[in-house]
């Protein structure tokens, strides 16, 4: 039987009602000392700082966080997961309020149900399933492996985009994905706006209003946060993409959470601004530089470190692989976007606070 057990939520309605409110969700990165050892100060500094600029919740074990945190030369999964959670919840319990911890899940349907365990045991509230193990599966195989792992904990689920280790996954595969009573919320991250709209149209045709739509399209986030999409639940209903869980939203962080206010804001009103569609762009092009988009994202993680750095929340690009550093060309594209686009930036209040979050 699904678990509702969703620590201080109270109950799994609770949990899907802060995701259908609409939250930024940071996906958590790794920091590393020279030698690619676990940074604990700079770990917490970066968790310090998701909260404090009033992100919903944070995102950990993830694609960038690094999925090699699970390899048994590092063994980190569980050490980074327990930090992160040990960092929040120390700063929620002086300024209490709702905060979603997501743990990444994946691996074949043993190694996903242990990490949810674990995640579960940690005071995480759900799991982000990546199904990259399974790229060769029918749908009726993983869908099995997807119901196993909801009977542990409530489902964050996941469509990662293959050039970084995701699989293609049909509309008729998420028209059963939804079913799944513990399913609580789907990130669309396939980087492709067919593969987008099989997840939005497959929620819509389910009438699984309790489940929340998140972007995971680092290329086109605000578009799919300002979109009314035209797919009609049974009840005349249409469906909104609600908020994000994103590898650009690990920086930037309190200015990502001014533009979800603004979004939703508008939405509300049924006016969108002449500002956002080239907010769009502009967002979209400074992602194409952290992300390295023109080598295939293969700079996508360093790029991301390489932000934080530059802010004083990271000692280096480093990464466990050592094959995964910025791309040539690449810091000068960063250079780019941040002298084009400042108003993106949360300089200010990273180094108004950035010598609290290191300290401790």
């Amino acid at each position: 039987m699904a678990t509702t057990d969703t620590a201080d939520f109270g109950d799994i309605e609770a949990l899907r009602q802060h995701l259908r409110d609409g939250q930024v969700l940071p996906a958590h990165p790794l920091a590393l000392t020279e030698a690619r050892r676990l940074d604990e100060r700079y770990q917490r500094a970066l968790t310090r700082y998701y909260v404090a600029a009033g992100a919903g919740g944070m995102a950990v074990g993830v694609h960038t966080t690094q999925f090699a945190i699970r390899e048994a030369q590092h063994g980190l999964y569980r050490p980074v997961l327990e930090l992160a959670a040990e960092t929040a919840d120390a700063m929620l319990r002086e300024s209490p309020r709702p905060f979603l911890k997501v743990a990444g899940l994946m691996g074949k349907t043993a190694q996903a149900v242990a990490e949810a365990e674990l995640a579960r045991s940690l005071g995480y509230h759900c799991g982000l399933l990546s199904l990259g193990a399974w790229r060769d599966a029918e749908n009726a195989q993983i869908l099995t492996h997807c119901r196993t792992v909801a009977e542990t904990i409530p489902l964050f689920g996941f469509y990662l985009q293959p050039a970084v280790g995701g699989r293609l996954l049909s509309y008729d595969f998420w028209r059963e994905f939804v079913q799944i009573p513990n399913v609580v919320a789907i990130k669309i991250a396939p980087f492709n706006r067919y593969q987008t709209l099989d997840v939005v149209r497959a929620v819509a045709d389910a009438d699984r209003s309790g489940i929340a739509l998140y972007t995971g399209n680092d290329d086109n986030i605000v578009l799919d946060l300002l979109t009314k999409f035209p797919f009609k639940t049974r009840y005349g209903g249409r469906v909104y993409i609600e908020g994000g869980l994103l590898g650009q939203w690990a920086v930037w962080t309190q200015q990502a959470v001014k533009l979800l206010a603004k979004i939703r804001e508008e939405r509300e009103i049924y006016n969108m601004s002449r500002e956002m569609l080239p907010l769009a762009v502009k967002v979209t092009d400074a992602n194409s530089a952290i992300f390295d988009a023109s080598n295939l994202f293969a700079g996508c993680l360093p790029g991301i470190h390489e932000v934080l750095r530059r802010q004083g929340l990271m000692r280096g690009v480093w990464c466990l692989e050592e094959k995964e550093r910025l791309s040539p060309g690449q810091s000068a594209e960063i250079d780019r976007v941040l002298d084009a686009y400042p108003h993106l930036t949360d300089d200010a209040f990273v180094a108004q606070h950035r010598d609290a979050w290191l300290s401790g």
